[in-house]
């Protein structure tokens, strides 16, 4: 327990207690909590309540995710590399499953990012209902609604100055900032594309994630080694 809570420095007791039980231990999440307390791990408080949003005519403001593929939403993330020079990230989402379809990091993202970005996504995954962002300049922009509509999807704009709306990929920004991006140095650009990409596959695969009942929003699956196809 002690050797994970120092890996993954960020993570609460549950979330090491999935992590045990993924290894084989036998033990439930009160008795990790017993033990975190006692070696004085930190253990996090608990998360305040959220109320819905309305709108002033009554409205609920939220779209609801209601299947995979039903709404991806996307944002930017800023940070630096070690010489001080800044990059940013655009993190794609399928707000139901909560997998993080790509992280693309450069040191300029713009429009045409945006686009080149999704048109990889449409070609692996299909095309999602709805896309959802903030009114940022580059995903208000004409060429990208265009594209968006040409394409079949529709999308979905927050109210200005409040990124609460979109809560799914702002949930997933907290994270990857708190997780990662603060607790790294990164000496190059290609460093940090590598590094990032590593720990999105981790977020993927194998970080248990509350809102899913402490399961990863996209656990590898393994084939047992009799029902693998035979190579000719």
């Amino acid at each position: 327990m002690i050797e994970l809570a120092r890996q993954y420095g960020r993570y609460g007791y549950r979330r090491i207690a999935v992590l045990l039980r993924d290894a084989g231990w036998q033990i439930s999440d009160g008795r990790v909590e017993r033990l975190w307390r006692r070696e004085g791990l930190k253990v996090p408080s608990k998360q305040p309540k959220k109320s819905r949003l309305w709108l002033n005519d009554g409205s609920c403001v939220r779209l609801r995710p209601e299947h995979t593929d039903h709404i991806w939403s996307y944002d930017f993330v800023h940070c630096r590399t070690d010489d001080g020079k800044a990059f940013r990230t655009l993190n794609i989402l399928d707000e139901f499953s909560r997998e993080c379809l790509a992280i693309k990091v450069a040191r300029k993202l713009n429009a045409t990012s945006v686009i080149d970005a999704l048109s990889d996504l449409f070609i692996l995954r299909g095309v999602p209902g709805f896309i959802r962002s903030d009114n940022g300049p580059e995903f208000i922009a004409q060429a990208v609604r265009h594209w968006i509509a040409a394409v079949g999807a529709k999308t979905s704009y927050i109210e200005p100055g409040s990124p609460w709306e979109n809560g799914y990929v702002e949930g997933f920004n907290a994270p990857l900032r708190d997780e990662l991006l603060n607790g790294e140095i990164f000496y190059s650009l290609r460093e940090a594309q590598i590094i990032i990409e590593n720990w999105r596959r981790h977020y993927n695969t194998r970080r248990p994630h509350s809102a899913l009942g402490y399961r990863p929003p996209a656990p590898e699956t393994i084939i047992p080694m009799d029902q693998r196809p035979v190579m000719h």
